[in-house]
């Protein structure tokens, strides 16, 4: 039991679950920021274009009796089961608004941050006789076994 406990504790203390920790509560904190966004500031917006139509109340009551119940509560009230699609497109709503601004943050780091300058990949030495690639500092090509002339290095 104690070998177990002392595997979890060097599990727990790797910096990965340490930073996934950290990511996972600053999602959860976005999360809300954009929420509120969509609920608070786009819906409005939204559903003043559409007519003061507010998507998260969309329902079909499974039993069909449309003009019976103006809400979703009066339907349940009255023991009818509902299909709540505007509860759905919502949440679509709400995926497509997050994942917009996590593209866009994404974007706006990677310009903020320096790019890393790859150096200019080495040309292959090739074997004289086989045209095989070969190390740089082979004096024998291990594919045909020619005698290769080591290259003079620039200095």
């Amino acid at each position: 039991m104690k070998k177990l406990i002392n595997e979890f504790k060097t599990f727990c203390s790797k910096g990965n679950i340490l930073e996934l920790a950290t990511g996972m509560m600053i999602g959860s904190a976005f999360t809300t920021i954009v929420n509120s966004l969509v609920n608070d500031v786009l819906m409005p917006v939204i559903g003043i274009l559409t007519g003061g139509l507010d998507m998260s109340g969309l329902f079909i009551p499974l039993d069909f009796q449309f003009d019976q119940y103006k809400t979703i509560d009066a339907a349940k009230a009255a023991g009818v089961g509902t299909l709540n699609y505007g509860a759905f497109l919502q949440a679509i709503f709400n995926f497509l608004i997050i994942a917009f601004c996590i593209f866009m943050l994404v974007k706006a780091m990677s310009k903020l941050l320096p790019k890393k300058e790859e150096e200019p990949k080495k040309e292959d030495r090739l074997c004289p006789y086989c045209k095989m690639a070969i190390h740089e500092e082979a004096t024998k090509c291990p594919h045909c076994a020619s005698e290769v002339p080591v290259e003079a290095k620039e200095a």
